[in-house]
């Protein structure tokens, strides 16, 4: 920010000067920019547990000591791939909901599940990498790797409050189930570190949304349907979302769904353990 400034008010720095000390810069960059694009061919062919910097040295046309002066280790490496791969997948998601009206809350909840398969079909070693088993012996520091991995969730929770401001997402949909107070207070200082309104049930059943999208990719990522069980695949995902939008509480027009007040008392009475009063 000083640099800014000063450049503001007594004008750019003298040319050669500037590149000489830019020069340096844009070539660490360039060669971390490299290590990165080779990490990420050898994630693809010898997944996270086989990456090795001499092999990315040898690639890269250098002794792997000189490697090491820009990544000091494969934990390094690791936590490049994993900020890169989060970076790359937050900005497609962030591209498919952009690209539709703020007030289209079914449609955003849509784009950013599609967004996510697409991004995990592509790469799917590095959604391994992101969401797959965690790699032996590897811990990524949470001060580099939380906030550019939970874009995708911030997201999600940003179209649920939107909608919940906006009168599009129901407070609760039935069956209604109580939410346990431990939980709840678990719900409650979440809501209140992402300063939205979307109340705890609500903010519950995002929850319930946020791994069912993830559990449904990785499903169809790793295989687990098997080859022969589901040959309209895209269907099936669609068919998916349309399913958790309803649990979400929003209807296909992007209105609440609403529910007779009767009908919710009935069925909170019901959730309720013999001699537990209802929620009013």
């Amino acid at each position: 920010m000083l640099s800014f400034v000063a450049c503001w008010m007594h004008g750019p720095p003298f040319r050669r000067s500037g590149q000489a000390l830019d020069a340096p810069r844009a070539g660490r960059a360039q060669t971390v920019a490299d290590i990165i694009r080779l990490g990420r061919r050898h994630l693809a062919l010898h997944g996270a547990a086989g990456l090795s910097l001499r092999a990315v040295a040898r690639d890269l046309g250098v002794v792997s000591s000189a490697v090491y002066r820009y990544v000091e280790s494969r934990d390094e490496l690791l936590t490049l791939l994993l900020i890169d791969a989060y970076g790359e997948l937050g900005d497609e998601v962030d591209t498919a909901v952009d690209a539709l009206p703020e007030d289209d809350y079914r449609g955003r909840f849509l784009a950013l599940g599609r967004a996510v398969r697409q991004w995990a079909l592509r790469e799917p070693a590095r959604y391994a990498l992101l969401f797959g088993s965690p790699v032996p012996g590897y811990q990524a520091p949470a001060e580099r790797t939380t906030e550019p991995g939970t874009r995708v969730i911030y997201r999600m929770v940003g179209i649920f409050d939107a909608a919940y401001r906006a009168g599009a997402l129901a407070a609760e949909v039935a069956p209604a189930v109580v939410v346990p107070p431990a939980l709840a207070a678990d719900l409650a200082a979440i809501r209140a570190e992402l300063g939205v309104a979307v109340p705890e049930p609500a903010l519950a059943r995002g929850v319930l949304v946020w791994t069912s999208v993830f559990g449904a990719v990785s499903f169809e990522v790793f295989g687990q349907y098997g080859a022969d069980t589901f040959a309209a695949r895209d269907e099936l995902f669609e068919h998916q979302l349309e399913v958790l939008r309803g649990s979400w509480g929003c209807s296909r027009e992007g209105t609440v769904t609403a529910w007779p007040v009767d009908l919710l008392t009935s069925v909170r009475r019901a959730s309720c353990s013999p001699g537990q009063a209802a929620p009013s």
